[in-house]
């Protein structure tokens, strides 16, 4: 029974490497493996030793050396033939590679949970204007649970979350904290209550964010361990929507301190304290775990927490 053929050894081990077809081309320009040598970089001993590296590989002589210089041989003219091609395919898809760099640098995609997207994003985006005028920005703005599909299915380069962990499947970094605080209108009884029990607060029908916001998972797990939150008196998908049905007076809610500053001094809202349990939370910078953000995504990542710790 005959021995198996061993199979050819692969394509990159048959054929020489960019940077040696390169150094050919460069000795038949000058004619001299010299100024060859000196054109691509490298010490005159090393190119001698590439070339020779590839005359090996190939199996035939590339050059005719001389103290006048290096010719090629009829194989090397003909191989450095086929190298030009190469190279010159090399240049396209380099040049191809970096328009999509170019393309990539001059946009940034974002997407934002509501919160940080109504009240922090619009003055982090006009310092990024000053820093990178050139930029493209487009925003989508969701909850946490959204902008967490949308950075997982490549549609956003870069994300902010409000929630109580890093979505999985994505990396991230805390960039500002957070309060929630329970709100009504002026003539709502709890305008006039001095504080609320976690208790109370549970047990109370509220206006709220939808399930896959930040505000509702934190809401949710913080007041766990006194009943959980009764059903909704209304389940609504933006800070706005909420904020305008608890100034009707149609019920309390609860939402991020960022959001309340105009309607608290205007006394349109009135703030309740709850004793004994904890609101507050971490806002986040994400992206796909594994991929640390670059261009303007990094610069803005850089810039948000340069402007939180000036705050």
């Amino acid at each position: 029974m005959s021995s198996p053929v061993p199979p050819p050894p692969s394509l990159s081990h048959r054929v020489p490497d960019l940077g040696a077809m390169v150094l050919l081309l460069a000795v038949a320009r000058h004619g001299s493996l010299g100024r060859a040598a000196r054109d691509v970089g490298i010490s005159q001993p090393a190119a001698s030793g590439r070339i020779r590296s590839m005359e090996r590989l190939l199996g035939v002589a590339l050059l005719d050396r001389s103290p006048r210089g290096s010719r090629l041989t009829d194989a090397g003219a003909l191989v450095t033939d086929w190298a030009r091609r190469v190279v010159e395919a090399a240049e396209a898809f380099d040049a191809g590679a970096q328009a999509l760099r170019d393309r990539r640098d001059s946009r940034l995609r974002v997407a934002a949970s509501m919160t940080i997207a109504e009240y922090l994003l619009p003055g982090w985006l006009i310092a990024l204007r000053a820093d990178r005028p050139g930029t493209a920005v487009s925003l989508v703005a969701g909850n946490s649970a959204a902008v967490a599909l949308r950075l997982l299915a490549g549609e956003s380069d870069l994300g902010f979350v409000e929630g109580l962990s890093i979505p999985e499947g994505l990396d991230g970094t805390v960039i500002a904290h957070d309060r929630l605080v329970v709100v009504v209108a002026p003539s709502h009884p709890w305008a006039r209550r001095g504080r609320l029990t976690p208790s109370e607060l549970a047990a109370t029908p509220l206006i709220l964010r939808e399930h896959g916001s930040g505000t509702r998972q934190v809401l949710d797990a913080a007041l766990a361990v006194h009943g959980g939150l009764a059903r909704p008196l209304l389940e609504l998908s933006s800070t706005t929507a909420v904020k305008g049905a608890a100034e009707s007076g149609a019920g309390p809610c609860v939402l991020s301190e960022l959001a309340l500053g105009e309607e608290l001094s205007a006394r349109r809202l009135v703030k309740v304290p709850v004793e004994g349990v904890r609101l507050r939370r971490q806002l986040r910078a994400v992206w796909p775990a594994g991929h640390r953000p670059t261009g303007p995504a990094r610069d803005l990542l850089t810039l948000t927490a340069r402007e939180t710790a000036g705050t």
